[in-house]
């Protein structure tokens, strides 16, 4: 079904006469004029910047010790404010790779002087934020670095490693100025307004945040985030990896974690079945059900083509933040996992700049009343969209027929009768499917449109029902849309993921010897492909009467499943086909069952939904040109197949 929004109405934050009197007391600058200003300016010392660690007591005793763990907080701030008595916001990044694996394109890691007082804050947000008069804060998850406790991957200990903090700096937990003293400190210098930001983990850690209602949290920035911690490991039953959250635990874990983390380690593994089945750990790692809760506006941003944390976290989220009235915008890029500041680097700066004075300074700079959206349409050309998905889309659904040709088969609205078979191969995946899908290959069912004599927009999440007979007792099945024709597209499946690193650097924000604001550049990492996989869905037939629970197949016997595909804004270009391809196995996306199966699609029974602009209407006119031969077999270029490499949500790749 498509996702139906529209931006909602903000909170104002205060009427004009008090947005004045805030403006001075937050900047110099604003104090000589008396129009509240639109931005923050830098006008506070970087180099001078209080830096100091305090550890905040979490009220969870994770690691079983007899005490409450504590949190390490490194937090960096202008010293000018708190001298003159003023109180500032917080930019907050909550993070298990700190010290592990590093942040960012660069993997830094947060490095400390002597007295254990951070000198090297990763990324640019410290550099760039606190001469304008935010405070930064990193926090080290429960069981990483320097805090106390254990990883428990989405759950109650993570989210709270950071909640934790949100009270302490709104006067409501406690701190400490060493991991185990008993010398209290308080949050005097902040205003406890915070916002959320970070990619991967660190923006799901941001989600999971949001969905506590916490006071205090006023924005969050999730980057490639995770929304369910299920739908990380599994999709409707069939597993995206061949491990779960306690290999993830244990990879994060700190050294002085790993030594007494054995219990949480155990509750991961015996909470976390491979079968697929939905359980009371996955319960508390679902943040989509607690959207009812969130009080904090949402700047979401995903790569369309992130097969790390993939699409299939933005709908349902999205959805849900739109049912409760939550104030959004959002980003989609062409790239895999990567972060803004890595493929639109300066137009990012620039509009995080705006959010936050916005949403924790209170300026009316209008970013509240831009276009909701902005959607990379093709390498580094982006346009927006004034809701999103746009209201004007509606599902429409799409029915596969045969064709003239075996195993060729054809994308309409007229239902259709007949069947297709094809025999799962793990060998395989959907970058073989799509070349191959004008010949009668085994492995897939392919059905395709005709060329478009418009251009024709998917906007939201499509559903594709199957109707199928197994011929063993399991079966994984693979929906994608594919659009045929050829573009330029970024390169998400190199290794950089739709970028590459260039040799050159450009700053954001003073520098220090030890912290510098200084990246090196990036550039989009472009191919030439004669076919753009658009949308994916992946399920376990087992599932057919449960999304939560398996159970054997019947062979021979017919079952209906509805697998959801991940949300997407895609543009067919007239002149392109687009196609619908059912399988099993998706190589390197998903994991075979433990048979091989052949299995037969009842065509009449199966169909897709499809959010297009303009709806049924419009694929009417798009599709309407004259029927014309298909093309001659020929294999049809895309990118290569996924890396088999182990994934972690993790900013650095």
């Amino acid at each position: 079904m498509p996702i139906r929004t529209r931006f909602t109405t903000w909170r104002p934050l205060a009427t004009a006469a008090t947005a004045a009197l805030m403006a001075t007391f937050l900047t110099p600058v604003a104090a000589a004029h008396p129009a509240a200003p639109r931005q923050s300016e830098p006008v506070h010392s970087y180099e001078d910047a209080v830096r100091e660690a305090v550890w905040v007591d979490t009220g969870h005793d994770g690691d079983g010790d007899g005490e409450d763990d504590r949190v390490a907080v490194d937090i960096v701030r202008p010293r000018e404010p708190a001298a003159q008595g003023r109180k500032i916001p917080v930019i907050m990044d909550a993070s298990p790779y700190y010290s592990c694996c590093g942040r960012g394109n660069e993997s830094q890691k947060k490095t400390y002087d002597a007295d254990g007082n951070v000198v090297g804050m990763p990324l640019y947000y410290d550099n760039y934020f606190v001469p304008r008069g935010y405070a930064f804060v990193g926090v080290d998850l429960a069981g990483t670095n320097r805090s106390d406790g254990c990883v428990d991957v989405g759950g109650r200990s993570d989210v709270q490693s950071a909640k934790a903090v949100v009270d302490w700096l709104n006067g409501r937990a406690k701190a400490y100025t060493s991991r185990t003293g008993g010398e209290r400190v308080e949050a005097d210098w902040t205003n406890g307004r915070t916002g959320m930001i970070g990619k991967s983990w660190d923006g799901t850690i941001a989600n999971g945040v949001a969905a506590t209602g916490v006071e205090g949290l006023e924005t969050i920035v999730p980057i490639a985030a995770i929304s369910s911690w299920y739908d990380y490991y599994f999709s409707q039953g069939a597993p995206l990896y061949g491990s779960g959250p306690d290999w993830l635990s244990d990879y994060v874990n700190s050294p002085e974690a790993r030594a007494k983390c054995d219990a949480v380690q155990q509750k991961l593994v015996d909470g976390a079945p491979r079968s697929g089945d939905w359980t009371r750990l996955w319960s508390e790692r679902d943040y989509v059900k607690a959207a009812s809760k969130v009080k904090a506006s949402v700047f979401l941003v995903h790569g369309m083509q992130d097969l790390n944390v993939r699409m299939q976290h933005v709908g349902p989220w999205w959805n849900a933040l739109a049912k409760n009235g939550v104030d959004r915008k959002i980003w989609l890029s062409q790239t895999g996992h990567v972060d803004p500041f890595d493929f639109w680097r300066a137009e990012w700066v620039e509009t995080l700049h705006r959010w936050f004075d916005h949403e924790l300074l209170g300026y009316d700079n209008g970013i509240d009343r831009e276009p909701m959206a902005d959607i990379e349409r093709r390498p580094d050309q982006w346009e927006t969209s004034r809701t999103w998905p746009p209201r004007s889309a509606a599902a429409t659904t799409l029915r596969p027929a045969d064709g003239a040709r075996n195993g060729v088969g054809t994308l309409g609205l007229r239902r259709d009768r007949g069947t297709e078979t094809f025999t799962d191969d793990p060998a395989l995946g959907e970058t073989d499917w799509a070349a191959h899908i004008d010949e009668p290959t085994p492995a897939k069912a392919g059905f395709v449109t005709g060329p478009l004599t418009r251009d024709l927009r998917l906007s939201g999440t499509s559903e594709v029902t199957v109707t199928a007979r197994s011929s063993t007792p399991t079966a994984h099945l693979t929906a994608v849309l594919v659009d045929l024709g050829p573009a330029t597209i970024r390169d998400y499946a190199d290794r950089g993921e739709g970028i590459t690193t260039r040799t050159d650097r450009t700053c954001w924000g003073p520098s220090t010897p030890g912290d510098s604001s200084c990246y090196l550049e990036t550039a989009a990492k472009t191919t030439d492909v004669g076919h753009t996989v658009v949308s994916r869905g992946w399920a376990d037939l087992g599932n057919h009467a449960s999304q939560r629970h398996g159970r054997p197949l019947t062979p021979g016997k017919a079952y209906t499943i509805t697998l959801d595909l991940a949300a997407t804004d895609h543009v067919v270009p007239a002149g392109h086909r687009l196609a619908l391809i059912v399988a099993g196995t998706d190589k390197d996306l998903i994991d075979p069952p433990a048979d091989t199966p052949t299995l037969t699609l009842d065509l009449s029974r199966t169909s897709a939904r499809v959010p297009f602009v303009g709806g049924t209407a419009a694929f009417a006119e798009a599709t309407a040109g004259k029927a014309t031969a298909a093309p001659a077999p020929a294999p049809l270029d895309g990118v290569d197949a996924p890396h088999t490499t182990h994934r972690v949500p993790k900013g650095a790749r």
